[in-house]
């Protein structure tokens, strides 16, 4: 048997935390406990089976689908590409990030399939890293994909209280738009997402596939209705005319800045990942609903953009629009039918707060897996399932009241999504850098990689290195502020931000964490030939 022995104080610390399960097994019925090539995966990682496997291919795909909310994210993130690229950098831009996140998530994929478990990078960070580092790389890996999707989680639900506040912008030209307001509605969201993840989480994978019928359904409705109504663009302005509206040096350098709007509706798909440990047969499923979720929106999102690129009408017009989003305006600009347009926005909406209600099911689950790995401050509490429900409700409800302070902030800035959307979307790429670097790694040095049912074979590691070279100047330019001369209010503190939280996690490692974290890999016992 493989095992890779640690100072026994640190693995006796970890397998206490994780020792909370053992009287909650039996709580799982039968039929929830998945295959048997599922009991003897969770054998192998060391982890005990406390929530219900009721997800399959279909639901997962569902899932991972309205968790990322990409079509009906690229509308809401418009401004962003407006200001700083047009619709030129929205196209291109698009395939050199869909290019890019394509060979990350098979990356990912093919760990899924070696270790399929709720954890995510943080335990892979801590498989395939050198023995001497596992320990505190995973331990950050599992701080940056918690921040990341806490972060996510805020930003949704900050988008659907301030596109409802849009809507209300349309249709009475009266109102006064006032920030508090949107974060009020946020918080009303953050609210409705506490009843599905609770008392309707039993019904989550069906709520999934309607959702992913409704997603399918609106992307139809609303790129007809656009091709057929709205005015037309020449393709010389709409694929070639590049717009520098944040006042950059040159329009190369603002077409960089403005790659957060098409790169954020690709960021996220890991999210299928830290739901593994409810998914029938997860270590084939889960990676063919990353890939399968991943074709099917980017197919999705390339047909909107095109749209946008011919549909738009003029760009300066819609970005003065008194509703704070130009795609409302785009609507109602198309449809010259207030009505009509609040239709199509109402469809964004319906789809943004269901994809809330899967981003707080992923992000509690990964807050979860770490705290059982006591990675987090509380982690006892944390790592706790309700016997009644089977789900982890501390850390569904730590991640509820994260997303409703970060909501505040909208009060204080008015480029608040821009801040919360790029710390997203940092810590989750640099959590998917360290962990595909971990594995190219282990690809080089060895040993052999494990088994799994889904592999890249021999093109392994060329998938992995070009993830890396193109993840590089993405990551580097998600930091910047849209926007020059840089003002306080205006200023992307999202490296801030992320500093702030590498420092609370390095306080608290050094006083409690590194006695302790051991990190998963202790628990693991492989086979091998």
């Amino acid at each position: 048997m493989a095992d890779l022995h640690l100072d026994d104080k640190r693995v006796e610390s970890s397998t206490e935390v994780a020792g909370v399960f053992d009287d909650r097994v039996s709580h799982v019925a039968q039929k929830y406990q998945g295959t048997d090539a599922d009991r003897q995966e969770m054998a192998m990682l060391g982890k005990k089976q406390v929530l219900r496997r009721n997800f399959n291919f279909l639901t997962m795909l569902g899932f991972a689908s309205t968790c990322i909310c990409s079509w009906e994210g690229i509308f809401t993130y418009l401004n962003f590409v407006l200001i700083d690229g047009g619709t030129p950098l929205l196209f291109w831009g698009f395939i050199a990030c869909a290019l890019c996140q394509t060979l990350v998530y098979a990356s990912l994929a093919e760990m899924a399939s070696m270790s399929p478990t709720a954890g995510g990078q943080y335990h892979w960070v801590s498989e395939f890293s050198p023995p001497r580092w596992q320990k505190v790389l995973s331990y950050y890996s599992g701080w940056l994909t918690a921040i990341g999707w806490q972060v996510y989680l805020a930003s949704v639900c900050f988008l659907v209280g301030t596109t409802i506040q849009g809507l209300i912008a349309l249709n009475n030209p009266d109102y006064s738009y006032a920030r508090w307001h949107g974060t009020l509605l946020a918080i009303a969201i953050v609210v409705f997402t506490i009843v599905f993840n609770t008392s309707l989480a039993s019904r989550l994978p069906f709520i999934e596939v309607v959702a992913l019928i409704v997603h399918v359904g609106g992307f139809i409705a609303i790129i007809a209705t656009l091709w057929a109504m709205a005015p037309r663009r020449s393709a010389s302005v709409a694929l070639l005319d590049f717009t520098n509206l944040g006042g950059w040096n040159s329009t190369g350098l603002s077409a960089m800045i403005g790659l957060l709007a098409p790169m954020a509706v690709l960021v996220g798909y890991d999210c299928s990942v830290h739901m593994s440990e409810e998914i029938q047969d997860a270590s084939i499923t889960l990676p063919r609903a990353i890939m399968g979720s991943v074709v099917l929106n980017v197919t999705l999102v390339f047909t909107v953009i095109v749209t946008i690129c011919f549909t738009l009408g003029d760009a300066n017009e819609i970005l003065e629009s008194p509703t704070g989003y130009a795609f409302i305006q785009m609507f109602y600009n198309a449809t010259q039918s207030y009505a009509g347009a609040s239709v199509m926005v109402a469809i964004v909406i319906v789809m943004l707060a269901i994809c809330a209600v899967s981003e707080a099911a992923a992000s509690s689950r990964q807050i979860w897996s770490f705290a059982r790995d006591a990675g987090l401050p509380g982690s006892k509490w944390l790592s706790r399932v309700s016997p009644r429900w089977n789900i982890p409700l501390p850390a569904i409800a730590l991640s509820l009241v994260i997303s409703a302070l970060l909501s505040l902030i909208n009060i204080g800035s008015s480029v608040a999504l821009n801040a919360i959307t790029s710390l997203g979307a940092v810590a989750t790429l640099l959590s998917y850098y360290l962990t595909i670097g971990c594995l190219v790694h282990r690809r080089v040095k060895g040993p052999a990689l494990p088994m799994r049912r889904w592999s890249l074979g021999r093109f392994g590691l060329a998938v992995n290195v070009g993830a890396l070279v193109l993840l590089t100047p993405l990551i580097f330019f998600l930091t910047w502020p849209l926007t020059t001369p840089v003002t306080a209010e205006g200023m992307n503190w999202s490296s801030v931000m992320l500093a702030g939280v590498f420092i609370i996690a390095t306080v608290y490692y050094v006083v409690k964490g590194r006695h302790e974290y051991a990190g998963p890999v202790v628990h693991i016992r492989r086979e091998v030939d």
